[in-house]
């Protein structure tokens, strides 16, 4: 499940993923809010929490963060995702290069770093 994030700095959207991300997540949660921002204007400044709670991604959610990367490629300024498995952080930390928005790792004990970071 993704949950919108509150108490974030002004111009920062957030989700904090718990359990199973599923694809019905991405479609009712994730992308109507990205794209509700974007309508705004500007660039968005994303903030991710995979915590404790958060277990895996289904094949389903992980086919749509792709195709939601490729559409929205150019969209975000600076990513931050907040995690404390080793796998994902390795991933985003070794790819995360090929993406033109400044993207940093933040370990859980560290989600107001993230938010300070995102906030600059």
């Amino acid at each position: 499940m993704l949950t919108p994030m509150t108490n974030l700095p002004d111009g920062v959207l957030g989700f904090s993923a718990e359990g199973t991300i599923e694809d019905k997540d991405y479609k009712s949660v994730l992308i109507p809010a990205v794209e509700k921002a974007l309508e705004k204007g500007g660039k968005i400044r994303f903030l991710y929490f995979l915590g404790p709670a958060f277990e895996k991604y289904a094949a389903g959610a992980m086919w749509d963060d792709t195709l939601f990367g490729a559409r929205h490629y150019f969209d975000f300024e600076k990513i931050a995702c907040v995690t404390d498995h080793d796998v994902l952080a390795t991933t985003i930390k070794s790819f995360g290069f090929l993406f033109p928005a400044a993207i940093r790792v933040f370990p859980v004990n560290d989600l107001e770093a993230a938010k300070a970071w995102l906030a600059e």
